[in-house]
C-alpha cells in the first residue's frame, strides 16, 4: 500500500505552509492520512478508480481536466494535512466510538443538562471534520443532482 504524495512532498508542503512538523514517524502518519482521505471521501469522489485493483481511490477515470494517471495535488495536500493532524494528535483520525454508552442527559444536584442531538449517529458525530481537508477535496466530490431546483416566482 502506498500513500498519496511523498515524504519530500510532505516536507515541502509543510514548509510552504509554515507548519512546524511535530516529531514522530512521518511515513506511517502519511499512510494513515491517505487512508483517512480515501475512507472519508473515496465513495464521494467523481469518476471511478483507474484500475479496480489499485489500493488508493486515486488515480481515477472520468474526472474532467485530470489525466487518468494523475493524482491531483489537492488530494496529496489533503493527505499531508491529515498526516499533520495525526502527528499532532496520534490516533485522532481513527476514533473508536460505541453508541451504547453515550450520555444524553446528566443531572448533578440541581443542575441538569441534556446534550444536543441525543438521537444522532454516535459514529458520525465523533468523526473528525478537518475543514482544510474538506476544502481541498471539494472540487473532486460528486454533487447531488437529485435536489430539485428552487423556483422563484
Amino acid at each position: 500500500m502506498t500513500p498519496y504524495g511523498s515524504l519530500d512532498g510532505f516536507s515541502a508542503y509543510a514548509e510552504a505552509m509554515g507548519y512546524d512538523v511535530p516529531v514522530g514517524a512521518v511515513a506511517p502518519a502519511l499512510m494513515r492520512g491517505s487512508v483517512y482521505v480515501d475512507g472519508t471521501y473515496g465513495s464521494k469522489f467523481v469518476g471511478q478508480p483507474a484500475d479496480p485493483t489499485q489500493d488508493r481511490a486515486w488515480p481515477r477515470t472520468g474526472v474532467p481536466g485530470i489525466a487518468v494517471d494523475q493524482v491531483p495535488p489537492r488530494i496529496e495536500y489533503a493527505a499531508y494535512e491529515a498526516a499533520l493532524a495525526e502527528l499532532r494528535t496520534p490516533g485522532s483520525l481513527s476514533i473508536i466510538v460505541t453508541g451504547a454508552g453515550r450520555v444524553v442527559r446528566e443531572k448533578v444536584g440541581e443542575i441538569e443538562v441534556q446534550y444536543a442531538n441525543p438521537g444522532g449517529d454516535a459514529v458520525a458525530d465523533a468523526k473528525p471534520v478537518l475543514t482544510v481537508i474538506e476544502g481541498l477535496v471539494a472540487p473532486f466530490l460528486k454533487t447531488d443532482t437529485h435536489v430539485p431546483a428552487i423556483m422563484v416566482v
